[in-house]
């Protein structure tokens, strides 16, 4: 079993908080991405789940066997660190084979597995040569095999990819997903990088200050984010934030704000209330409803992104080339009901109707 259980995990460096009260469950076989901006605490989390940065509080559980005290080389896990730690003496040969040689294991044994996953890794051609030798893809791919040749628990992975060119990212991601599905393993990644997390992972732990904010699958985080914060954290450009009232008008809803007005598509009657508005950029098109004008038009070739303002906000929208739209243009752009998103003023939780009788409201989702 491979499952990992981190059950309300703290981690403390004086003063500072970086891991606060996480409890996250994966599964076994699961590719779970921990994602979230620099400094959230998303290295430290896996530090903790290999050992090597104590926890100062929770308790982290691998199968049923609790290894929150547990040194690090007994924990069955393999680490794959964003800068390789190579050994730059050894060859490609020995350093895949390194960990089973620190395990006294019998030289057929060592030779049969080192060759095995150097096949699986296209590195069969390079055993003999030196780090050195080695472009940064074929460097990654020599740590990744180093982790391979032990077959361990699970796999944990530091922003493996960010010392990659973009090409040679886009096609690494591709083997380690596809890595993925032939071992059917755990695997843990760690990356500030939401394409990465988007294309690689089943399931997305998005962390802000310490903080789980979401955990969902890629298109759960991204269709329905639970905040503020994810919402504005995922897409490119980032989901629109426009500050907005719901209001009743005529016995339906409508969000309103400065030069916007939206039916929300519920009938009811409601007192005012504060929110926040959110729709994604590729969401938005003509018709009446906001009022923008357009700042800035980015050709991203088979797509353009017009930089726009509706009151004080900014706002954009995403769509196929051309959008015929150009700087200082002003248009009427709307989004169907569907497609808005409702967060609280004050706490930035996402917000739900609940039609329940003498109860009608918008509440806050549970954190």
């Amino acid at each position: 079993m491979s499952r990992i259980q981190i059950q309300a995990a703290t981690k403390r460096f004086g003063a500072v908080t970086a891991v606060d009260e996480v409890t996250l469950d994966v599964g076994d076989g699961e590719f779970l991405v921990l994602l979230g901006p620099s400094g959230c605490g998303k290295s430290t989390l896996l530090r903790a789940i290999a050992g090597l940065a104590p926890l100062s509080a929770g308790r982290i559980l691998l199968g049923d066997r609790d290894i929150t005290h547990t040194p690090p080389r007994d924990r069955d896990l393999a680490m794959v660190f964003q800068s390789y730690a190579l050994y730059p003496h050894l060859t490609v040969e020995r350093n895949i084979g390194f960990p089973l040689r620190a395990r006294r294991r019998p030289r057929a044994e060592i030779r049969r597995r080192v060759t095995e996953v150097a096949r699986a890794l296209d590195l069969d051609g390079l055993l003999d040569r030196r780090p050195r030798e080695l472009s940064g893809g074929q460097r990654q791919r020599v740590a990744l095999g180093r982790a391979l040749v032990r077959d361990p628990g699970a796999f944990l992975m530091d922003e493996p990819l960010s010392n990659l060119d973009a090409k040679l990212r886009t096609a690494t991601r591709s083997e380690l997903t596809g890595l993925h599905r032939r071992l059917g393993s755990t695997f843990v990644y760690v990356t500030h990088d939401q394409v990465e997390a988007m294309t690689m992972a089943t399931r997305i732990a998005l962390l802000n200050q310490g903080r789980l904010e979401q955990v969902g699958t890629p298109a759960e985080v991204y269709d329905e984010p639970a905040s503020v914060f994810v919402a504005g954290f995922l897409g490119a450009p980032p989901m629109n934030l426009l500050p907005a009232t719901v209001a009743g008008r005529d016995g339906a809803l409508h969000v309103v704000g400065a030069d916007f007005g939206l039916p929300l598509g519920i009938t009811a009657d409601l007192p005012s209330t504060e929110v926040v508005l959110g729709i994604r950029p590729e969401h938005l098109t003509r018709g009446p409803g906001l009022r923008a004008v357009v700042r800035l038009v980015e050709n991203l070739g088979s797509e353009e992104v017009a930089h726009c303002t509706v009151g004080e906000a900014r706002a954009c929208v995403r769509g196929p080339r051309p959008l015929g739209l150009a700087a200082g243009d002003t248009v009427e752009l709307t989004a169907a009901p569907e497609r808005l998103h409702l967060f609280d003023r004050e706490s930035g939780r996402r917000l739900r109707w609940e039609p329940v009788p003498a109860l009608d409201g918008l509440s806050a989702l549970p954190q």
